[in-house]
This record gives C-alpha cells, structure tokens and sequence, in this order.
C-alpha cells in the first residue's frame, strides 16, 4: 500500500493539531469506491475542524474537508466504474469519515454525484458546499412560492462562500437582492454579483422585536442567531426564510409572532446528509443557472499547504467568496 499527502487532524494533551502528513492508504476507511482527489474547498466548517476551535471532528486521526471533486480509480459499487468523474458532499466527511484534503478518498458510491458535464473539477470546486448549499436554499424558499415579483429578498454574510453564491444565483433569476455585511469595503464586490442593496451588519444584530417593519419578500440567511431572529421578524406576511449556516452561533432568540402572526416559514437547509435525489437536482440546476464569470470572479486558489493560515481567516471573517484547494 502506498501513502499520499493529507491533511490530518490529531488529538494532543491540549486540544487538536492540523498539519500535512503522510497517510497511509491501508489507514483509509471502509467504502466501495476509491478516487484520486483533485480538488476541493475550504468552508466555514472546515476552518472549525482544522483550528480546533469546535468540536467538529468526532474521531481521530481525521482527514479535514467535507467536500471534494475527482476520478474514480477503483469500484464494487454498480454506478461507478474508473475513470467516471465524482462530487462528494457531506456525509460526515472531515468528522467521522476521513475527508477530502488528501490525494486519495475512499468512500459510498452512494454518497456520489457524477460531475456535470459542462464543468471542468476546478468548476465543481468553485461552487464547492457552499454554493450547493446556496442552491438547496433557493429551491426550497422557490417551492414555498417566493417569486420576484413578491419583492426583495435578503442575503447576510454577503461576501462569505454561502452568501456570494447566494446573491448570483438570486440575481439571476431576477430577485431584488439586498445584501448584508460586516465588510462595508465589499459593497462593489457584492453589486458585481447582483445585489441591488448594501446593507451593515449592524441592521440585523440590534435587539430583536418579536415584529419589525416589513422589509424582505424572503431571506437565505448562513449566520443564525440574532441575525436569524432580525430578519423573521422584518419578513413580509407568507414569506419564507432559508436558514443554511451558524457563522453568529447556535441560540435563535425569536418569538412565534413571525410564524403565527405573519404566517412566515422558516426552511432549515441540511447539506450534509441530504437525499441524493435532491442533490442531484441541485448540481444540475448550479450547471445552468450559475453565471460562470461571477463564479471566477469570487474564487481564489490555494495549494493544500495554505489551508492551516487560511483556515484562521475563514474564522475571522476575512476570506471572501470562495477558495478552491488544489489536491492533485
């Protein structure tokens, strides 16, 4: 058996340690498929699992990343053979399946999705979870019947993986998009993706009223908490709010008054163990429906070294858009 580059997280006396490593492939964990690694990317939680900073990883060692892109270099599972193009997402990789940051995966045929056939691995990697996830929650607030001409719609953490992808994809099926942020110096960055609004941060974190003005048709919200709380309370009446990630924290300091007053739906977004049937709907629509330019415009590379220093500024608020990780 051979070894290949990973990064591995380690438990220590202190807490945990991320670093490159030699792993070897006997070490891989029980799957019936086997890929060579091309691509991956770096999110939210990513950065959690690799700093140590939330009890993310639940057995080690582990190899970080929760998503990945490759080819199929081995298979007993009926749907692959070598050489098919794979996505993985979720399914407990980087916490209790080694990840996607190694050269070599090993995995359940059905935790894949066959890659596009307009887009490139490095394509597939750009949109990566956090534009997945972006999709997910544009077809649920669409299902619940939000249209553009029920009225503007919201996005918080704007300039983050989530909210980029999320602000394109609106624009483009023509919502009114305003966009919220920490980050005033990105308002250009934001407009270039579509959103017709700028809005700080500071207008969803102050105390939350059970009822606001009504401000926004609908929301796609990856921050929680208060910010979460602000935005069902200024919801329009039988709108709808996607909630997709927890950047501001777990609690939702709420009260009914949205949901039985307003008659507003709050639609939880799971990426991580999501039916396949859905995910394959969501790939298919991103093929399409996501602008190509606007993605490149959003997307930084890194090599797989970096991930440590670049894990740190996810957490700190300071990477915008998305970061694609080169493996192979």
């Amino acid at each position: 058996m051979a070894t290949f580059k990973a990064m591995v997280v380690e438990k220590t006396e202190t807490g945990t340690q991320a670093g490159l490593a030699d792993f070897d492939e006997a070490n891989l964990m029980d799957g019936d498929v086997t890929v060579a690694v091309e691509y991956s990317t770096l999110n939210y939680k990513d950065g959690l699992a690799i700093t140590g900073k939330s009890p993310v990883v639940r057995r080690f060692p582990m190899i970080a990343g929760v998503d990945f892109v490759g080819t199929v270099t081995s298979s007993s599972h009926p749907d692959w053979r070598p050489g098919d193009k794979v996505i993985c997402n979720g399914w407990g990789l980087g916490e209790t399946h080694l990840g996607a940051y190694a050269e070599i995966a090993r995995v359940k045929g059905d935790w894949l999705v066959r890659l596009p056939a307009s887009m490139s691995p490095r394509v597939a990697m750009a949109i990566g979870t956090a534009g997945y996830t972006a999709m997910l929650s544009l077809i649920a607030l669409e299902r619940h019947g939000l249209t553009p001409a029920n009225g503007p719609v919201v996005v918080t953490g704007a300039a983050g993986g989530v909210g980029s992808v999320a602000v394109a994809l609106l624009a483009q099926r023509g919502y009114s998009v305003a966009a919220v942020t920490g980050r005033p110096e990105q308002a250009d960055y934001l407009k270039s993706l579509g959103a017709t609004e700028i809005l700080e941060r500071a207008a969803l974190t102050g105390p939350v009223k059970m009822l606001a003005k009504e401000r926004f048709a609908g929301g796609i919200d990856s921050v929680g908490s208060t910010t979460l709380a602000n935005l069902l309370s200024m919801t329009r009446y039988g709108g709808a709010v996607a909630a997709c990630g927890l950047a501001g924290g777990m609690e939702l300091p709420t009260s009914v008054a949205p949901f039985i007053l307003r008659g507003v739906c709050l639609y939880g977004i799971d990426s991580v163990m999501c039916p396949l049937p859905k995910r394959q709907e969501a790939w298919k629509r991103l093929e399409t429906e996501l602008d190509r330019h606007k993605l490149a415009e959003m997307t930084e590379e890194i090599a797989l070294t970096e991930l440590p220093e670049q894990a740190v500024a996810i957490l700190a608020g300071q990477v915008r858009g998305r970061i694609v990780v080169k493996i192979g």
